[in-house]
């Protein structure tokens, strides 16, 4: 690397300005792809191993040579940068290729597939070139600025090639800001959305429970996603190893933590925490209800109190960043935490329900679930844009780098040195092999893991 020398982070970065004058050659892509994990095919797996394709299949709309530019995204743990192609389908029958137009009163015959390709897997180039056509003079002049294009003058007719293994991953002198009180700002989050999520796994703002029944029998999610049941392409690990047509490596997972909470693996579900902390009972009989889930929040004859909890019960700092924004969302505590929150991210209407309901007012269900559905989606924006621009770029340049940025002066720490100097942190058999670094106070931690992919197999287009 050579300081201010143009790199594939800032060249993805303006395939993603420019993505809607930017068209790639699927075939190009799909013909020498390298998939970066293990194969996985449609349908179930009965008691003998034999699969069972599901009744419905996909067909794309478009036979095009070229699909739009995708979406890139950094991975949240490792220094991977997937590109996701959305193209239009439609569903048929597996046995007689009959088209599937309606389901629930709605229109299927326009849906969206979405595909995604690794372009760079844990620090490496994954995909060597993409062959793309330009329809913007000023993306053009741009791109052959910076180098990456070979040709004197725009041509939208021209097929362009541009080389993505002869570009280092970053630059040296990249420079990324604090991320100092990030971790507990996106726990906290967390912590509400796992709260919202289980309140919404059979409810739709928009839909009845008929038509979501409906919606599972073609493999179709409650947002009108395709969602078939998938299963591993090979049986036998051990034997797709031996025969050459499944490999390994070595990926390096980085985690993002606190001083007192080494990652967000270690935040409980929020059903598993309603019952470590909460009892749900019959307000007229008292009787509690066991195995108690968010699902039967909207039962109105239903309350919530404290667990009496035995002297055996440890509380930990997951313990207490959790109970705070339970009690409160619950109503057993006004602390504000949750409206602080929810505000913070523009989601003012459900605040306001909470506060209603508190106060003891009676909810429409359909409302609440309205509100839900509409602060679940903002809080996802706005823990996706922290993660985009301060944390992926960070986990980015440390795993394709090695090293923290200059920056960042911290010293390496073993599970051992760290669970010492830090009392408070947990650490999982595979977390205790980690390499640790506090910075500021974050502690970042980075693990080795072995990965399995498929080798040497092609995307097809039916996939």
């Amino acid at each position: 690397m050579k300081n201010n020398q143009f790199s594939l982070v800032e060249l993805i970065q303006i395939f993603a300005e420019y993505r809607n004058n930017i068209i790639v050659s699927i075939k190009h892509l799909q013909e020498d792809y390298q998939r970066t994990s293990v194969k996985r095919v449609r349908g179930v797996r009965d008691e003998k191993g034999e699969l069972i394709q599901p009744w419905l299949r996909t067909e794309n709309i478009d036979n095009a040579e070229y699909v739009g530019m995708g979406e890139f995204h950094f991975n949240r743990n490792t220094a991977t940068i997937n590109m996701l192609i959305k193209r239009k389908v439609k569903l048929a029958k597996l046995a007689d290729q009959t088209p599937t137009f309606e389901v629930a009163g709605l229109l299927v015959n326009d849906l969206n597939s979405f595909n995604n390709y690794t372009i760079v897997s844990d620090g490496k180039i994954n995909v060597k070139s993409l062959q793309v056509k330009i329809s913007s003079k000023k993306a053009f002049e741009l791109l052959k600025g910076k180098g990456v294009l070979d040709a004197k003058y725009f041509d939208f007719r021209t097929e362009y090639t541009i080389q993505l293994d002869s570009l280092p991953l970053v630059t040296a002198d990249s420079h990324y800001s604090s991320i100092d009180g990030l971790f507990n700002q996106i726990a906290e989050i967390k912590v509400l959305t796992s709260i919202i999520s289980a309140h919404l796994k059979k409810e739709s703002d928009i839909f009845v429970a008929e038509q979501l029944d409906e919606f599972k029998k073609h493999y179709l999610s409650k947002n009108i996603y395709i969602n078939f049941p998938t299963t591993n392409e090979y049986t036998d690990i051990h034997q797709a190893l031996a025969n050459g047509t499944l490999e390994s490596r070595l990926s390096y997972k980085i985690d993002i933590g606190s001083q007192d909470i080494l990652n967000l693996s270690k935040l409980h579900s929020a059903n598993k925490f309603l019952n470590r902390m909460y009892r749900l009972y019959d307000k007229d009989t008292g009787e509690i209800i066991t195995k108690a889930s968010f699902e039967m929040a909207f039962n109105q004859n239903l309350a919530v109190r404290h667990r009496l909890l035995s002297s055996r019960t440890k509380i930990t700092k997951v313990d207490e960043l959790m109970k705070p924004i339970f009690d409160d969302f619950l109503g057993l505590e006004q602390n504000g935490l949750v409206a602080g929150i929810l505000r913070k991210v523009g989601a003012e209407s459900l605040a306001q329900l909470l506060q209603d309901k508190q106060a003891g007012k009676q909810i429409n269900k359909e409302e609440m679930v309205a509100a839900l559905t509409a602060a679940n989606s903002k809080l996802e924006q706005y823990i996706e844009k922290i993660y985009q621009d301060k944390i992926s770029p960070l986990v980015f340049y440390i795993g394709s780098t090695g090293v923290l940025p200059e920056q960042m002066s911290a010293k390496a720490m073993t599970a051992q040195e760290a669970a010492a100097k830090y009392p408070n942190l947990q650490f999982s058999k595979n977390e205790q092999q980690g390499t640790f670094f506090a910075v500021g106070d974050s502690m970042i931690g980075i693990y080795t893991k072995t990965e399995y992919y498929s080798k040497n197999v092609a995307i097809l287009n039916h996939l």
